[in-house]
């Protein structure tokens, strides 16, 4: 049986943090392509005796699209997804600052 972990690891070489493009949208004579941010993971391993498994998982975030109004092209981000995301780093960043300043006080 070959190496579990060094087939998955051959096949998923274009995987990681990636940006995602969609289909090309027109509607009422504005075009857009939609942007997302992806990543994925995936794991194996194996036993000495031969027991092998694995697994991965994947996620797409919507972060904006690209608005095409005549000549003019912009990207507008997607706010709902930027507020997800920000709150919780916000949050983690300010919580770590406060103990490095703790720290340091000491």
């Amino acid at each position: 049986m070959p190496n579990l972990a060094l087939e998955l690891g051959k096949q998923s070489a274009s995987l990681g943090v990636t940006s995602a493009y969609g289909e090309q949208q027109d509607v009422d004579g504005v075009r857009f392509v939609p942007v997302a941010l992806s990543w994925s993971g995936f794991g194996a391993g194996e036993d000495t005796s031969g027991n092998a498994g694995g697994g991965g998982g994947g996620m797409a975030i919507p972060v904006g699209a690209y608005i095409r109004r005549g000549d003019d092209l912009r990207f507008e981000p997607n706010l709902v997804s930027l507020v997800a995301v920000a709150i919780p780093f916000v949050w983690v960043a300010g919580r770590t600052l406060s103990r490095i300043i703790r720290a340091l006080k000491r």
